[in-house]
């Protein structure tokens, strides 16, 4: 709970922080528990949804939820619109428990420099504390919108090897360097789910290993 009102409720945090630093200072008679209350509270600002991820990627338990409602509020973040989200979680239990967040309190793991939300309607996985299961960190390489980002992006040194090799495919540099972005895509085990073009990129490996066949991609 503590992690959550952090995360979700970070002007409340800075002066609950601040006002503790303050409290402090006065009984211990040292301005040092200001100074530490009100870093604390200012970096609690920028992140809290941060460390909450972290602690329930680490102690939470999974479970899976679905976006069902999305609303675009007047609030900005870096000139982006900042959204408000309500969901559904469902627990390892089986219990539905009903949740929100918006663009700036959503808890997400692994920790990156952007804010995915899963869309609306997609089922995806979560982790929560048993006992308060409103507060989850959303599992994003687990979950299929995650899952199906991360294949988009690990396509894309393949399509410039392919793109580069059906330019002049008589260029043997280009031709290496497109079986290789074929044989690391292959090996990655985060497109193990793309099984469909793995069949095929396996396909192309043979023939452009094969010098008869090379003309014909």
């Amino acid at each position: 709970m503590l992690f959550y009102f952090f995360a979700h409720h970070g002007a409340w945090s800075f002066f609950v922080l601040l006002l503790s630093g303050v409290v402090i200072s006065f009984w211990r008679k040292s301005i040092f528990y200001v100074i530490i209350g009100f870093i604390l509270a200012l970096v609690n600002v920028f992140t809290g949804q941060f460390v909450n991820a972290v602690f329930l990627a680490h102690y939470g338990e999974r479970g899976s939820a679905v976006v069902t409602l999305e609303e675009e509020t007047s609030s900005t973040i870096n000139d982006s619109a900042i959204w408000d989200y309500d969901a559904v979680v469902k627990t390892a239990d089986g219990k539905d428990v009903v949740t929100d967040f918006s663009t700036t309190t959503a808890s997400i793991y692994p920790i990156r420099n952007e804010i995915i939300i899963p869309p609306l309607g997609e089922r995806f996985i979560v982790k929560y504390i048993p006992g308060f299961e409103k507060n989850i960190v959303i599992m994003s390489d687990e979950s299929p919108y995650g899952i199906k980002r991360r294949i988009a992006e690990n396509l894309r040194p393949l399509l410039k090897a392919r793109g580069q090799y059906n330019v002049s495919t008589n260029n043997e540099s280009f031709r290496k360097e497109y079986i290789q972005a074929l044989k690391t895509y292959i090996e990655n085990p985060q497109n193990s789910s793309d099984s469909l073009n793995i069949k095929t990129y396996k396909a192309i490996i043979q023939n452009l290993t094969n010098p008869s066949s090379l003309n014909q991609q």
